[in-house]
């Protein structure tokens, strides 16, 4: 397979890599709406309404993402699990921002921007060598005594 073959075949990877970096430029832009607002802009609640749609999107075109990595690439599992997990939790923190309910908005806030920033450090860091067509995800171990 040629270095340009490999390359292409990493287009999940990439995709990836740009979705959770998006989502965690997004979920700081929340951050930044709310705190803007707090401070007397009312305009901003608004913007911070309209953008947690925005965030929605972009947290389940990082699924996809993460599960085409782990698919295509024989990546974890675990980050395509972790970015559904995200993808509800911000529908729950739609949900509490919603209904103003802001003991419970705020602290889930602070996590969905760790796991966010988890994911996007992952993305980055991760390195793949895509299987070549027709060959299974794992190869099966066989135990010998």
């Amino acid at each position: 397979m040629s270095g340009h073959d490999v390359r292409a075949r990493r287009w999940p990877l990439r995709l990836m890599r740009t979705a959770a970096v998006l989502v965690l430029l997004d979920t700081l832009a929340q951050a930044a709406l709310a705190g803007l607002f707090v401070t007397g802009d009312l305009d901003l609640l608004t913007w911070h309404s309209a953008n947690a749609d925005v965030l929605t999107a972009l947290t389940f075109v990082q699924t996809a993402a993460a599960a085409l990595v782990w698919r295509r690439l024989g990546g974890p599992l675990w980050p395509a699990a972790a970015s559904l997990v995200l993808a509800v939790l911000v529908g729950v923190q739609q949900g509490l921002g919603e209904t103003r309910v802001l003991a419970g908005h705020v602290p889930l806030g602070m996590g969905i921007f760790g796991l966010a920033t988890a994911l996007a450090c992952w993305a980055w860091t991760f390195t793949a060598s895509p299987r070549p067509a027709g060959l299974p995800r794992r190869a099966p171990v066989e135990v010998t005594e």
